[in-house]
């Protein structure tokens, strides 16, 4: 508890301060205002970044669980040291710098990189493709990279508690192979499914790193815009208050999902 108090609720407090207080050409005023808040709410640039960066959060969430889960599966059919081989090679590129795995796209999709050099060798394109990066499908290709490991392992530790035994009697009950997924296997995997979901849009909405090196101008978010108004513009208020504004979004976005899909019920129910 004291942990928590002092790196989580210690320094969320101080930052609801801060977006209290007032920026001028001297530094920080300690004058409580509500300005910040009222700038957020009547410049629509602001309101329309936030909408964008939970957007682009939540198609990163689903694309990374449509990939994710046939890999987990897959991970789940494996035996002994194959299976232990390729949880290796799953995890080995997690070894490297977040940084380091975002900007190795650069190469890989610039308009001299790997993939415009195999359209050119292939005779499909006459000339480099250059709508490959700095773009937001740019972003969402980070994004599923960089975070597909928080998506897999809840998913394939769900799926390997599954007793077998299950299977084998839906098998013997005359299921079909989708009917058992969609009756047995699916329903037992939610737990990592809603695990690995929450875990990759909470990472989503904060990301910094990938949209600032993959985005471009049309792929930007409300994280490269917070750090813009504490580094650049020097406006700590009003980036404490865009903070502010984008935890209770997302914190009012899992009450209300949160309840319509009875999660709490979910996990605890996982966990007895």
């Amino acid at each position: 508890m004291l942990w928590l108090l002092v790196f989580a609720i210690l320094p969320v407090l101080f930052l609801v301060c801060l977006s209290l207080w007032t920026a001028t050409i001297f530094g920080i005023e300690q004058t409580w205002t509500l300005a910040n808040y009222q700038t957020i709410v009547s410049d629509a640039v602001y309101a329309s970044i936030l909408l964008k960066t939970l957007r682009i959060s939540a198609i990163a969430t689903l694309l990374s669980l449509a990939l994710s889960y046939p890999l987990a599966m897959f991970l789940v059919s494996l035996k002994g040291r194959t299976r232990s081989l390729f949880l290796l090679l799953i995890f080995l590129p997690f070894w490297s710098s977040y940084v380091v795995r975002s900007f190795m796209w650069l190469p890989v999709l610039g308009k001299t990189g790997l993939v415009n050099q195999i359209l050119l060798a292939l005779g499909i394109t006459n000339a480099p493709v250059e709508w490959l990066l700095f773009n937001e499908g740019a972003v969402y290709v980070g994004l599923v990279y960089v975070y597909t490991l928080f998506m897999v392992l809840p998913i394939f530790l769900s799926l390997d508690r599954i007793d077998p035994s299950v299977i084998e009697a839906a098998l013997d009950l005359g299921g079909k192979p989708y009917q058992i997924f969609a009756r047995v296997v699916w329903p037992l995997s939610l737990p990592g499914v809603w695990s690995g979901c929450v875990m990759v849009f909470l990472i989503s909405v904060g990301a910094y790193v990938t949209p600032q090196l993959l985005g471009g101008t049309s792929g930007t978010m409300i994280g490269n815009v917070i750090a813009g108004q504490f580094l650049n513009t020097n406006n700590w208020p009003l980036g404490a208050a865009l903070s502010i504004a984008l935890i209770v979004m997302v914190a009012v976005l899992f009450a209300i999902v949160g309840r319509r899909l009875g999660l709490k019920q979910l996990f605890l129910g996982a966990r007895a």
